[in-house]
């Protein structure tokens, strides 16, 4: 990306996109009762509630009736009907892991098989939007935490402490480059989890073969453990290599998640929040819902001058249903240099046609 003079001036930024996080499906309902919903009325009224405080994007996990996170699609497909019928206008981004939770206190937290995560390209309502993983990696969601982070929670119990400390996100060439065809034949927008540098140079390269031909669209996920951390160095490495075109929301995790929203808000990129990132408050004196997380994420850009994104605009914003011809016409769309011609040393200059 390009930071030209007056970046930093809200006139010149897209309004914010705020992407709410609300069903953490990594916490049990004790870890935050008021907060985390159980029956289908209450995750469907969650959705209501978000969208009312100024989210325009849902990230969508399914709980059973007993609390415990679904794995069963057609649970997703309840959920994603209700919340359609309620908020017609907000983008649901189904969340790729579909549940990466334990399913017992003595079981494994683990993401599931390549086949199950298939089928979240037959969801009916189908969605807008699919979080897809680039590249196996450590998903150690412990590792930059604090032993206050998950005191008296259930990340703070010995077994479950263990099993998010060694999860594993699998993610291999031949399963991402499948799920990605499979979603994009349905029109779901990929919607790309990037974690290094590492993750984004796979995506550029899928563009530039021809394996994805749509907006660029994506997370910079900051959470540690196998993925980047939360810091302005990995954050500016990571935009240098982003086109111009993309849209970044930034991520992360625990008391990191208020400070890398900030930096966010005022690069002119779009933040995400939520229970599945954080449960406390700065301060740790308390515990903070999903909807009191997006009104401060909405004072806060009041603050920086930086209006919210209504949900039209968001969808204009993501370019929700778009897609391209070739790769050629990808690379352009989304600001990347283009596919070298013939004998030479790659991009020197943009061809007219191309700035036209």
């Amino acid at each position: 990306m390009n930071f030209l003079d007056g970046h930093l001036y809200p006139e010149n930024q897209q309004p914010l996109i705020i992407t709410a996080a609300p069903y953490a499906p990594g916490w049990i309902p004790s870890d935050f009762p008021e907060d985390i919903p159980i029956t289908m009325e209450e995750q469907i009224q969650k959705a209501v509630d978000c969208y009312e405080a100024g989210a325009t994007v849902l990230h969508l996990h399914v709980r059973e009736d007993d609390g415990k996170g679904s794995k069963r699609l057609s649970k997703f497909n309840e959920l994603i009907a209700g919340v359609r019928e309620r908020v017609p206008e907000m983008i649901i981004q189904v969340g790729g892991s579909i549940s990466f939770a334990p399913e017992g206190p003595d079981g494994e937290a683990k993401w599931l098989s390549d086949d199950t995560r298939h089928m979240l390209a037959e969801l009916t309502p189908v969605p807008d939007q699919v979080t897809v993983t680039v590249n196996t990696t450590q998903m150690n969601v412990t590792e930059h935490a604090g032993e206050d982070d998950f005191r008296g929670v259930s990340r703070g119990f010995p077994h479950l402490h263990k099993t998010y400390k060694d999860m594993i996100v699998p993610s291999n060439p031949s399963f991402v480059e499948e799920h990605i065809r499979r979603l994009s034949e349905k029109g779901i927008q990929s919607a790309f989890q990037v974690y290094n540098i590492n993750s984004f140079e796979t995506i550029e390269r899928m563009i530039r073969r021809g394996v994805y031909k749509g907006p660029l669209v994506m997370n910079w996920v900051a959470i540690s453990g196998g993925m980047d951390q939360a810091n302005i160095y990995n954050l500016a490495n990571m935009l240098r290599a982003v086109p111009d075109n993309a849209i970044v929301t930034v991520e992360s995790s625990v008391l990191n998640v208020l400070p890398i929203n900030m930096i966010g808000m005022a690069l002119g990129l779009h933040v995400r929040c939520g229970i599945e990132d954080v449960l406390w408050n700065q301060t740790r004196t308390g515990k903070m819902s999903t909807v009191e997380q997006i009104k401060q994420l909405v004072r806060i850009a009041g603050e920086f001058g930086r209006p919210i994104a209504t949900a039209q605009q968001a969808r204009e914003i993501k370019q929700i249903g778009v897609f391209y011809e070739t790769a050629d016409e990808t690379l352009a769309k989304n600001g990347f240099a283009p596919n070298r011609k013939g004998a030479n040393q790659g991009f020197l200059r943009k061809p007219m046609d191309a700035v036209a």
